[in-house]
């Protein structure tokens, strides 16, 4: 068994990638937003986080959130988006024999990714990395075009311009540093 690693820190701000477990030629998750989106929101009123960032591809997605002072339990957020999802889905899945016997749906991976924003910098790179997924993974011409991400109301914010990598030639490199 892996031995993982994660940083758990009381009101942290992290950035996450959680996959669905078939991913090739999926779009389960922007087929069924409205069902992620009501997943989300009753994980929010159940065990409160803040939504910096947030993008919706087809088999993937990518959040920056920021958990409350004294409370380090993001796995906890995670399962029960994952859960609620899953259950509310019309879609029947393939599920293995061990799936099965440990009574886990076939939709998502069982891990996910998981970066403690350690600055304003790390934070920076990583809102970027989070609105320019749909451009890199040739969703869209535009980051703008892309509807399933918070990029919109960072624009009524005016945190980024409409026009903010406009085009491929135009995307920012992403350093995990």
């Amino acid at each position: 068994m892996s031995n993982y690693r994660r940083a758990w820190h009381k009101g942290g701000t992290y950035f996450f990638t959680v996959n669905l477990l078939q991913r090739k030629e999926n779009d389960l998750l922007v087929r069924h937003i409205d069902f992620l989106r009501d997943a989300v929101r009753q994980t929010i009123k159940s065990h409160p986080f803040t939504i910096h960032g947030w993008v919706v591809l087809p088999d993937h997605l990518h959040c920056v959130m920021t958990l409350p002072i004294g409370d380090s339990d993001f796995a906890l957020r995670w399962r029960l988006i994952k859960s609620r999802f899953s259950k509310t889905i019309p879609d029947k899945e393939w599920r293995s024999d061990i799936r099965k016997k440990r009574g886990e749906r076939g939709v998502w991976q069982r891990r996910y990714w998981e970066h403690l924003i350690r600055d304003e910098k790390d934070f920076t790179a990583h809102m970027d990395y989070v609105h320019i997924n749909p451009l890199k993974h040739g969703l869209v011409k535009q980051v703008c075009d892309w509807p399933f991400s918070t990029f919109h109301r960072l624009v009524q914010d005016g945190v980024y311009p409409i026009d903010w990598a406009g085009g491929s030639s135009e995307i920012p490199e992403y350093v995990d540093y």
